[in-house]
């Protein structure tokens, strides 16, 4: 019953805090970047928690379950992707207004805006629905609810205070969310380090780091595939636009980098610790652990990693698919079109995570998609490379469906093969780029 209050009142407050946020809202600015005003903790922990999803924790635990102290290369990943995007940061803050897809406009032109917002949204559905089926799968485990009322629960709490409070209120769950994610972290691991068990925890050396189940050319495609998306995510691109100036973007961005590393060592020693004992993974362990109390604060910790990056996904494709809709969302009116398409891709997402109920083959697929079809023009802009505008959206479609057909092929006929044509799909996407086309061919 503890533990049911615990995750009660912790719903609860997500929607008090969106409630309070909709009385702050008075411009579409406010809305859709919390008016550009966010300081350094704000934007700090909201990247945090968005980048600590469910998908990322549960994520890192089981490959620490699969193939050791090589798990620590998923969230070195991330931050390596981070590191780089340090630099970059600074021109994001410049050059951006409210998405990626305008940022894509300024750099390529209006048709390259178009389709970036056609087939964003459409990709973080993936992670929208992944993030929904980690927060079912956390309250099953409970045996309080089954899995599809959980998933609904899960989803309508989100969707909720997403709704009312936007930017604001997500700007302010997330800190909070960051600090219950990490105090939940630490918690669970100083437990496990001060009870050990009958099982040898193996301890870590750099000799670790590759083995039979991870080798170097899997580090390759983890960096192709999923360190990029650190780079040139639209979810990440919006905290950087809530910042107040670009030196606070580019310090919270580093600051963040630095603190997933020894997250990293300490989520990928619970997965090998998990392995010791007789469980079903982190929830279960957690429970034989931790004292009552501590268990439900843990949970609490875990929904947070969640939640955090559900509203973040949820809201930044609403605006995206409304400034395509709308052609603009400086006018007051774009509000309201923002907040039925929330709704609207909210409970899609629910759909999608009762039917589908991997969350790492969800939000796998989702970012393959959209690293195939982004990563490379979106450097390009920052950095200031000149290509052919013409070639945009060639190199969008081309990128994006090439490395979704690799992905397809990894997972389901042939794993070398499948990488193969991911990274050839990026290097398709810069052939395309700098090709140029003659006056003859263009007749």
């Amino acid at each position: 019953m503890q533990i049911q209050i615990i995750i009660a009142v912790y719903f609860l407050a997500l929607i008090v805090i969106g409630v309070f946020s909709f009385f702050k809202i008075k411009t579409p600015g406010d809305y859709y970047v919390a008016g550009k005003k966010a300081g350094f903790i704000p934007v700090s922990g909201s990247l945090l928690a968005t980048l600590l999803g469910g998908s990322a924790i549960l994520g890192t635990i089981e490959l620490g379950q699969q193939i050791g102290w090589a798990a620590l290369w998923l969230l070195f990943s991330a931050a390596s992707g981070l590191l780089f995007l340090v630099p970059l940061s600074k021109y994001v803050k410049r050059f951006g207004n409210f998405t990626l897809p305008e940022l894509l406009g300024k750099f390529y032109g209006k048709r390259a805006e178009i389709i970036a917002s056609a087939v964003i949204p459409v990709a973080w559905l993936g992670i929208v629905a992944a993030q929904i089926i980690a927060a079912a799968k956390i309250l099953s485990g409970l045996h309080i609810v089954s899995y599809y009322p959980a998933a609904i629960v899960s989803g309508v709490v989100f969707i909720v205070y997403t709704l009312i409070g936007g930017q604001h209120s997500i700007i302010k769950t997330d800190t909070i969310q960051s600090v219950l994610i990490i105090a939940g972290i630490i918690l669970i691991t100083f437990y496990a380090v001060e009870h050990p068990t009958s099982g040898e925890v193996e301890h870590f050396s750099p000799t670790l780091l590759f083995n039979n189940n991870f080798k170097p050319f899997d580090l390759l495609i983890l960096l192709l595939t999923y360190s990029v998306t650190f780079v040139v995510g639209p979810d990440i691109y919006s905290r950087l636009f809530c910042a107040k100036d670009e030196k606070t973007a580019s310090k919270s961005v580093l600051t963040v980098a630095l603190i997933l590393i020894p997250l990293s060592f300490a989520l990928t020693y619970l997965g090998i610790y998990s392995n010791t004992v007789e469980s079903a993974g982190i929830i279960d362990f957690a429970e034989h652990l931790l004292p009552g109390w501590m268990y439900g604060l843990f949970l609490a910790a875990l929904l947070s990693a969640v939640m955090s990056s559900a509203d973040t996904t949820l809201l930044t494709s609403s605006i995206i698919l409304g400034e395509l809709a709308s052609g603009d969302l400086s006018g007051k009116s774009s509000i309201k079109l923002t907040r039925f398409l929330v709704v609207i891709l909210g409970v899609t997402s629910i759909l999608i995570a009762l039917f589908v109920n991997s969350v790492i083959q969800s939000l796998l697929f989702a970012l393959t998609l959209f690293s195939g079809a982004f990563t490379v023009p979106t450097l390009f802009g920052l950095l200031r490379i000149k290509v052919d505008n013409r070639q945009i959206i060639p190199a969008i479609v081309s990128g994006g469906t090439i490395a979704l057909t690799g992905k397809i092929v990894n997972t389901y006929f042939n794993d070398l093969t499948g990488n193969i044509i991911i990274i050839f799909s990026f290097l398709i996407s810069t052939i395309i780029l700098f090709s140029t086309t003659t006056k003859k061919q263009r007749k």
